[in-house]
C-alpha cells in the first residue's frame, strides 16, 4: 500500500530512498534525527516541515527508535512494503557496520587514557544537534497559539513538574488531536 503524496517534491525512486536514508544514517553519529529532517525537508523536499513533524510525532508513540520508525513510514508512503524495507536498509547499513567495528575497537582499546574524554565530547556534540533540531521542529508550532499552548504545557509538565513522559503524552496527545479537529471543522 502506498500513501497519497502531499509533499512538495516528486516521488523518490527506491534507489533515492536508500541513498537518502543511507546518507542520513552515515551523518547521524549521536542521533539521526537532525540529519533525517535536513535530508527529508530541506535537501530533498520529500516532506514539508509540518509533515515531518506529524510523522515524527507518530513515531514517538510507536515502539522502537523513532528515526527507524520514520524511515519505515516514509518508505511505505512512497513504495509500500518494498519502500519501507529499502529505507530501513538505507538507514541501518552504515551504522550497523560502524557499531560493530567500534565495539571490537572499544573492547581492545577502551581502557586507554583519553577515551572517556573523547566520548564525552561526542555526547555534547550530539546533544547540540538534537537541541537544534528540536528548535527547528518547534518553529511551526509557535505560529499558532494552540500549538504554542500545547508545547508550553507539555514542557512544563515534563521538564518543570517532572511528571512522567508517557502519561503526559497519552493525556495531551488525544486532547491536541481533538483541538486540531475542532479548529478545522467548517
Amino acid at each position: 500500500m502506498t500513501w497519497p503524496l502531499a509533499g512538495p517534491a516528486a516521488r523518490p525512486t527506491l534507489g533515492e530512498l536508500y541513498r537518502g536514508f543511507f546518507h542520513a544514517g552515515a551523518r547521524g553519529f549521536g542521533g539521526v534525527l537532525p540529519w533525517a529532517r535536513r535530508m527529508l525537508v530541506e535537501e530533498r523536499r520529500w516532506l514539508t516541515a509540518a509533515e515531518f513533524t506529524d510523522i515524527f510525532s507518530l513515531c514517538n508513540f510507536l515502539p522502537g527508535p523513532n528515526t527507524i520508525n520514520m524511515s519505515i513510514i516514509i518508505g511505505a508512503r512512497f513504495h509500500g512494503v518494498l519502500g519501507a524495507l529499502t529505507a530501513l536498509a538505507g538507514i541501518l547499513t552504515l551504522p550497523l557496520v560502524v557499531v560493530l567495528a567500534l565495539a571490537v575497537l572499544y573492547s581492545r582499546f577502551g581502557q586507554l587514557p583519553g577515551i572517556d574524554a573523547f566520548l564525552r565530547g561526542l555526547g555534547a556534540a550530539a546533544g547540540g544537534l538534537v537541541l537544534a533540531t528540536g528548535l527547528k521542529m518547534a518553529a511551526p508550532l509557535l505560529a499558532t497559539s494552540r500549538g504554542l499552548g500545547f508545547l508550553l504545557v507539555t514542557f512544563a509538565a515534563v521538564a518543570l513538574l517532572r511528571w512522567p513522559l508517557v502519561p503526559v503524552l497519552f493525556t495531551l496527545a488525544p486532547v491536541s488531536v481533538l483541538a486540531a479537529w475542532i479548529c478545522r471543522r467548517p
